[in-house]
């Protein structure tokens, strides 16, 4: 029984590990796309310009919290930082390596204790799925050629 359950979890992983790969190729693929990236870095630029947000930034606000704990809103400083490092050619290991970067920042340094640690970086997922959800219908519906 132990090995079988060794086994699902294996096939867990090796199905991550697979789904992950060909997300990178297809955006390695796109990156090397000037037009793409380009028409891509506008409309999310759109996105903040024309204020499309704003009901996701109302959500971050954290308005029932104690205001001493309450915290900027890192998600989307994380996606602009995205942005700004999104440029043709960029390698993807790169992007990658800003969020990294962003995550150390904003997540994983300010946690005193491991229970802290949870509970931020549960909170920094929630926010940060909600947040991409979000861009991705905006794109969806308003800049479709940004989308594709």
């Amino acid at each position: 029984s132990s090995s079988l359950t060794e086994a699902k979890e294996f096939v867990k992983r090796l199905r991550r590990q697979t789904d992950l790969c060909n997300m990178v190729k297809t955006v390695r693929a796109l990156l090397n796309n000037n037009s793409t990236v380009t028409v891509l870095r506008s409309g999310l630029h759109a996105i903040f310009n024309e204020k499309s947000l704003d009901v996701t930034k109302d959500l971050f606000q954290e308005k029932f919290r104690n205001p001493k704990k309450r915290r900027k809103n890192i998600q989307l400083k994380c996606l602009k930082n995205f942005i700004t490092s999104l440029t043709s050619s960029t390698d993807i290991r790169d992007l990658l390596s800003c969020l990294s970067s962003d995550l150390q920042t904003f997540v994983i340094k300010p946690s005193k204790s491991k229970e802290a640690f949870k509970d931020q970086a549960s909170d920094f997922m929630l926010k940060w799925n909600l947040l991409l959800s979000n861009v991705g219908k905006i794109l969806t519906i308003n800049r479709t050629d940004s989308f594709g």
